[in-house]
């Protein structure tokens, strides 16, 4: 049986919801990525909607976890080198 639908086929996230999603890793608020992004905190729910469907997950870590997971976004930019 597959391990799951996401791992088959990589979901593509556009450049903006990688830097949404980057952002929100950072532990910002919606209003905190809309507001370094210049756009509306309604654009910025829009595309973690986006995220959200692409990765089927239902909140910012899930989002986070799978696209590390996934190698959508890279990890070390947030926690540094990771130990082997």
């Amino acid at each position: 049986m597959s391990q799951g639908k996401w791992q088959d086929r990589k979901p593509r996230l556009t450049k903006r919801e990688i830097e949404v999603l980057s952002l929100i890793a950072q532990g910002r608020s919606s209003q905190e990525v809309a507001d370094a992004l210049f756009v509306s905190k309604r654009t910025v729910d829009f595309h973690l909607a986006n995220i959200y469907e692409k990765l089927n997950v239902n909140n910012r870590v899930k989002a986070f976890r799978r696209a590390a997971q996934m190698g959508l976004i890279p990890v070390e930019a947030f926690f540094g080198e990771v130990a082997d």
